[in-house]
């Protein structure tokens, strides 16, 4: 097998088993934890901490460290976070949520880096275009990581699965399920009966050593970057400075497209935040069982992964505007939905079919998203995707943050406000580029920008 390609696997599966891991965990946090609302308070702090990391921490690391090590090394901040659940509490969450934060950052650009520096090492030596080198590598990359938030869910719903106190949850405690959550610890306050010890050590043993797996594989199998790579690892890393992308992120602002598009960036912040962090509980957790939270979340990522392969493809056939609009669509009849239904264990194929929607929207808030900062800002594409990594990890951060103080229909409705207010500014940003450059068809302009900015930060 080809080094370079042998290095690209080992870096996709060593990611594949360390969100397995997270992933998992991440679905788990709001029903898990609810006490005070400490899942999601450590979900929450977790994002502000990666806010610091993004502007400061990745081109430090990966230039003292090089990108195996500094891959490694963050590698073991997200296994610090496995280890803070076993003994959950606001002094070991809390501190390995900053941790975990800390470490995504680094982790996701020293990955991006090194499989830039194979690809176009590789281009070189094989006489190729290093940019299509690089998108297959990418390609590759995502086809395996993907997968990874099946791999989790199903582990957490097969061991709960086998707890034997699940008992049948009366229609009194139901009515605190939903919309009009009695904004308590919904997990205590109805039957649905937590799993034992015994299967939360169980389950939280298996994403450790999945995460000490993905550290080992790194560890032995991914080979250092070559002398002969290391002008271009010289330039990826000094071009440019951390303290010039800072300031560049927020220099950056005075283009008013770049500000327009601060709500569209913070809401998909929100609305991954509202699934992880609401639906999991006050709905699925609630009426079924934490034992179900896994095979819904089975539900969004395989829909998401599909309809991002998807949406990818048939992009340049319909434009942006048209899936935006399909996305919006999609959201808002979920939104109104979920503010009338009623959820009952009866009902059982409904509680799959919000999550499925949900994915195929997330998957364009994503997709095209991405694509639309690479077309409208292709000459500062450094500050442009720092801002989007901001204000979505912003958008996470007040998700989370004011997750156990509402009663869930007032952050459905502010779900909707923020929806409303993204596609308004967004409708404005096109009408500006139609009118700067009325002979061009934005629309369906196509940057292959997808699977370099599509890091699912944690």
């Amino acid at each position: 097998m080809e080094r370079n390609l042998k290095n690209v696997l080992v870096i996709s599966f060593g990611f594949l088993l360390l969100f397995t891991a997270y992933g998992g965990l991440q679905s788990l946090q709001s029903s898990l934890h609810s006490e005070e609302g400490l899942g999601v308070a450590s979900l929450s702090v977790l994002y502000a901490a990666l806010i610091l990391s993004s502007m400061f921490l990745p081109p430090v690391l990966i230039k003292k460290l090089g990108c195996k090590w500094t891959i490694a090394g963050s590698m073991c901040c997200y296994i610090a976070f496995s280890l803070g659940n076993f003994y959950a509490s606001w002094y070991t969450l809390i501190p390995t949520s900053v941790i975990l934060g800390l470490g995504g950052a680094p982790l996701w650009s020293a990955k991006c880096t090194y499989l830039t520096i194979a690809g176009n090492s590789y281009a070189e030596k094989a006489g190729k275009n290093g940019k299509d080198i690089i998108n297959q590598y990418f390609g590759v990359f995502f086809l395996i990581f993907q997968s990874s938030g099946i791999w989790g869910n199903l582990i957490s719903s097969l061991i709960f699965s086998q707890a034997s106190n699940k008992g049948e949850i009366s229609e009194e405690n139901l009515a605190c399920c939903g919309a009009h959550d009695c904004l308590t610890d919904a997990t205590n306050n109805t039957g649905s009966a937590e799993p034992s010890n015994s299967l939360i050590y169980t389950l939280l043993g298996i994403y450790t050593a999945s995460g000490v797996l993905a550290v080992l594989l790194i560890v032995i199998f991914l080979d250092q970057i070559k002398s002969d790579q290391a002008e271009s690892e010289k330039e990826i890393l000094e071009t440019p400075s951390f303290w010039s992308t800072f300031l560049a992120t927020f220099q950056h602002l005075k283009d008013k497209r770049q500000c327009l598009l601060i709500p569209l960036t913070m809401y998909s912040g929100f609305e991954q935040g509202f699934l992880s962090g609401d639906y999991t509980k006050a709905y699925v957790t609630c009426a079924l069982g934490i034992h179900y939270v896994g095979y819904v979340m089975i539900c969004f990522s395989a829909v998401n992964s599909l309809c991002s392969l998807l949406f990818g493809k048939i992009s340049q056939f319909t434009g942006r505007k048209l899936l935006f609009a399909l996305a919006t669509v999609t959201n808002t009849a979920c939104i109104i939905a979920l503010l009338l239904w009623k959820p009952h264990p009866k009902q059982l194929a409904v509680f799959f079919i919000f999550p499925a929607l949900w994915g195929l929207s997330d998957a364009v808030w994503q997709t095209q998203t991405n694509g639309l900062y690479g077309v409208l800002f292709e000459k500062h594409t450094e500050a442009a995707f720092a801002n989007y990594r901001l204000w979505e990890s912003v958008g996470f951060v007040i998700a989370f943050g004011y997750s156990t103080k509402l009663q869930v229909y007032i952050k459905l409705y502010i779900l909707l406000s923020v929806l409303v207010l993204s596609m308004v500014t967004y409708g404005v940003v096109e009408y500006l580029e139609a009118k700067s450059s009325p002979g061009t068809p934005t629309a369906t302009k196509k940057e292959n920008v997808g699977p370099l900015t599509q890091e699912t930060p944690m």
